[in-house]
């Protein structure tokens, strides 16, 4: 089990994994060695809430497949199993991102001394541009 917050835990064998051939440099290595690790969890079979896994559709943007399967690589260092640490870091910081709830916002009305001060500086505005517009005679 892998721990996201102190009531949400998820299993180690919703988890998937591949590895690849990383791109970039590595030199001989990289042509050789499959270091590069993708990681698959799908999201619409988990054992998760359902608000969590609503809130987590815009975080994982591309990520996140058609069919629910989140997709994580990681291609960072020339040794898998730091490549492996790294995706599962990221998938842990985004499921914590999902799980934390926005806090509902409590709608408030304006006090009777901010209207005061708004029309105040709305009169104060007006009769600025009313000295403006009139033009002076030029005889």
């Amino acid at each position: 089990m892998i721990r996201i917050t102190d009531s949400l835990a998820i299993d180690t064998d919703a988890i998937a994994w591949s590895a690849m051939r990383a791109s970039g440099p590595g030199g001989q290595n990289v042509n050789k060695v499959s270091t590069a690790v993708e990681l698959r969890f799908d999201v619409v079979h988990a054992d998760l809430p359902e608000d969590l896994k609503m809130r987590l559709r815009p975080l994982a943007g591309r990520q996140l497949t058609q069919d629910g399967v989140l997709v994580i690589t990681a291609q960072e260092t020339r040794s898998q199993e730091r490549n492996r640490e790294i995706a599962l870091q990221k998938l842990v910081e985004l499921l914590r991102r999902a799980a934390h709830r926005p806090k509902r916002r409590i709608a408030t009305k304006p006090t009777r001394a901010s209207k005061t001060r708004r029309l105040d500086s709305k009169s104060r505005h007006a009769r600025t541009k009313r000295l403006r517009s009139s033009r002076p005679d030029t005889d």
